[in-house]
């Protein structure tokens, strides 16, 4: 039995929660040495009471002040900002990092992490959407581990063969097929996407998460950018990933082979189970997941996506085909775009106007550095704000 000893970056959101609670029922196997958040400190510092890391990161050194003097009785070292962050993600004694920060700001300590060799449980998508050729440059001269915790793609880990190596053909596989709820829109008239609200975007019909990967989910964008993940995971072609709307979220996804055989994971639609597999990998341990019971789920439905009610999936799958900057462009315009639709300054519509404006302002050009990615990055935040300002006139 391995006893891993974590870091875990973005503790406080839903990743980090579920994170912790699969470790809380195995104290024996795992030791926390770092916890990560950004907002709700309140809940970072009840994570740190109850696990004892060596050190907690927050934002910014008003924060870490705060923290500190909260903490002062438990041991617990607190620091602050993103040089922090790298630092935590590479301790020499951690060797399982969880980077589950959302967004553009969990690149640099997840790529740290997989400079430093650790086993990196991704769920930090952004970090192979905006840098893929460099990030997995990074995790094989490093040769570092990276397991998957998106839920399709652990799945899609899972229905490879355990001998995959980084070739689908050369693994007899045909396509990846990633499976898609199609969020609290699927049936809404698209008349009614115009007016829809923040809150009504948010309320997923399956899944709990963040605010902002809720809305993502609702777009299809979430898709979008699982598509380009997959793209460097997997080794794939765009045109050997596909999309499938499956309501249920049961089949979290499958992986098609030449002989025709599929071969799909299915479980309840619950992160633990992916974070549990990655945690223990190859072993399994209890997630505190309810068993699949298919006799109460009844029926499992599946339906073509329709790019007319979710062009978000459309732009993703162009920026894909485009390559160099332009993933990392549709991220960061995808950023900007989605926090004004959640701060009431753009209608939910906008949110794909806004990114296809932003790709077509944006000149295409290689991303072969990191250096090439943050100017992308900064490029796309550039040109989503002033496309927003014409939304605002």
């Amino acid at each position: 039995m391995t006893r891993r000893r974590l870091t875990v970056l973005g503790a406080t959101g839903s990743i980090g929660v579920s994170t912790l609670d699969v470790v809380s029922r195995h104290r024996d196997r795992f030791e926390v040495v770092a916890l990560t958040g950004h907002r709700r400190l309140d809940v970072l510092e009840q994570q740190c009471r109850h696990h004892r890391p060596r050190y907690a990161v927050v934002a910014d050194a008003a924060e870490a002040a705060r923290l500190e003097v909260a903490l002062a009785d438990t041991g617990t070292e607190v620091l602050a900002g993103p040089e922090a962050l790298a630092q935590v993600a590479t301790l020499s004694d951690v060797d399982t990092v969880m980077a589950a920060i959302v967004g553009a700001a969990g690149l640099g300590p997840t790529l740290a992490a997989v400079r430093a060799g650790k086993r990196v449980l991704l769920a930090n998508k952004e970090a192979l959407v905006m840098a893929g050729a460099v990030f997995m440059a990074e995790v094989k001269a490093s040769g570092a581990m990276l397991l998957p915790i998106d839920s399709e793609h652990n799945a899609v880990f899972q229905s490879l063969p355990h001998d995959f190596l980084d070739s689908l053909p050369g693994a007899g596989v045909s396509r990846i097929l990633l499976t898609a709820s199609g969020g609290p829109f699927r049936t809404v008239p698209l008349s009614r996407l115009a007016t829809v609200t923040a809150d009504e975007a948010c309320a997923h019909p399956n899944w709990v998460m963040g605010r902002k990967i809720s809305v993502d989910s609702a777009t299809m964008m979430n898709k979008g950018l699982e598509v380009i993940e997959a793209r460097w995971l997997f080794n794939a072609k765009p045109e050997q990933i596909e999309v499938v709307i499956h309501p249920q979220s049961i089949v979290h996804s499958l992986v098609q082979y030449i002989d025709g055989s599929v071969v799909a994971e299915l479980g309840n639609p619950d992160m633990r189970t992916p974070i549990a597999h990655a945690l223990t990998y190859p072993e399994r341990i209890e997630a505190g997941v309810a068993p699949l019971d298919l006799f109460a789920i009844g029926q499992l439905s599946f339906e073509v996506p329709d790019l007319e009610r979710f062009p978000c999936l459309d732009l993703a799958y162009r920026a894909l085909r485009a390559g160099g900057n332009a993933p990392a462009v549709l991220n960061a315009a995808n950023e900007v775009a989605v926090a004004a639709f959640l701060n009431e300054h753009l209608p939910y519509i906008g949110i794909p106007q806004v990114i296809a404006a932003s790709l077509d302002a944006v000149p295409a050009t290689a991303a072969e550095s990191l250096d090439d990615v943050m100017a992308a990055d900064d490029a796309g935040r550039r040109a989503a704000n002033l496309a927003l300002q014409r939304w605002q006139r």
